[in-house]
C-alpha cells in the first residue's frame, strides 16, 4: 500500500510537469539550460528566506506560540516576495542573454523568444518548488506507518500531491505573466503575480481543511492559465481547433 501511495502521489504531483518537459523542453539544449538555471534561482531564494526565518526563530522565545505563528506567517510572506524578486533578476539575466544571442547569430534573430524563455523559466521555478514540497512527504509515504491511524485525515499525501501539481503549474503561468509585464512595462501584471502568489501561499494556512486551500488554488490556476494563454497570442478559436486536432493558423509560439 505504501508503494502505491508513493508512486500515485509522485505521478500526480510531477507527471503533468514532466510531460511538459519531455514534449517542449528536453529536445532543445538552450531550453534545458534555462530550465536548470530557473530552478537554481528558485533554490537560492529558498536558501536565503530559510536563513532569515531560521535566524528569526532562534532569536525568539520558542514557548511564545503567538509569536511563533507570527514568524511563520512572516516567513511565508518573505519567501514569496524573495521568490518574485529572484524571478525579476532572472528576467534581467535572460534579457541580457537574448541580446548576446542576437549579436552572435548570423541572421540577427534570437533562437528563442522571450515568451518561450518565460515558459521554461517558470517551469524551472515550479519543478524545484514541487521537489522541495514533496520530497520528504514521498520519503515518508514509503512507510512504515499508516496515515490517519490517530484520527488525522487520510488524504494528507493525496492533497499534498495535488497542491504540489497546482503550484508547479502556477509558477509556470506566473513566469509568463511576470515576464510579459516586464517586457511591456505593465507593472500591474507583476503586482498581480505577486498578489496571487501570496493568496495561494496564504491559503495553505487553512490546512488541514484541505478543500479550503485546494479549490481556490485550482480556480486561480485556471484563471492564470487563461490569462497566460491570451498573453502568449492564443485565442478561443485556436484553442477549439487544437482540441479538435486541427492545425492552428496563429497559434502561440512553441513552448510559450
Amino acid at each position: 500500500m505504501t508503494l502505491a501511495v508513493f508512486f500515485g502521489c509522485s505521478f500526480i504531483a510531477f507527471g503533468p510537469a514532466l510531460g511538459l518537459c519531455l514534449f517542449s523542453v528536453v529536445r532543445e539544449p538552450l531550453r534545458v539550460i534555462i530550465l536548470v538555471a530557473g530552478a537554481f534561482f528558485w533554490l537560492v531564494s529558498l536558501l536565503l528566506s530559510s536563513l532569515v526565518w531560521f535566524i528569526a526563530v532562534k532569536a525568539s522565545d520558542p514557548g511564545d506560540e503567538p509569536l511563533q505563528k507570527g514568524l511563520l506567517i512572516f516567513g511565508v510572506l518573505f519567501s514569496v516576495l524573495l521568490q518574485e524578486a529572484f524571478r525579476f533578476l532572472y528576467y534581467k539575466l535572460l534579457r541580457k542573454a537574448i541580446e548576446g544571442l542576437v549579436a552572435l547569430s548570423e541572421d540577427g534573430c534570437s533562437p528563442i523568444s522571450i515568451q518561450q524563455m518565460a515558459y521554461v523559466a517558470g517551469l524551472g521555478f515550479g519543478l524545484m518548488s514541487g521537489a522541495f514540497s514533496m520530497i520528504n512527504l514521498l520519503a515518508d509515504a514509503l512507510g512504515p506507518g499508516t496515515v490517519g491511524i490517530h484520527g488525522d485525515s487520510q488524504l494528507y499525501f493525496l492533497t499534498s500531491a495535488f497542491m504540489t501539481m497546482v503550484m508547479i503549474f502556477l509558477h509556470t503561468f506566473w513566469g509568463i505573466l511576470f515576464f510579459h509585464g516586464c517586457e511591456t512595462q505593465r507593472w500591474w501584471e507583476m503586482v498581480a503575480v505577486i498578489f496571487t502568489h501570496l493568496i495561494v501561499s496564504g491559503l495553505t494556512f487553512w490546512n488541514p481543511l484541505y478543500l479550503g486551500s485546494l479549490i481556490p488554488s485550482y480556480l486561480l490556476m485556471f484563471a492564470t492559465a487563461a490569462w497566460a494563454y491570451v498573453l502568449s497570442g492564443g485565442c478561443t478559436q485556436n484553442l477549439l481547433r487544437s482540441l479538435q486536432g486541427q492545425q492552428s493558423e496563429t497559434s502561440p509560439q512553441p513552448g510559450s
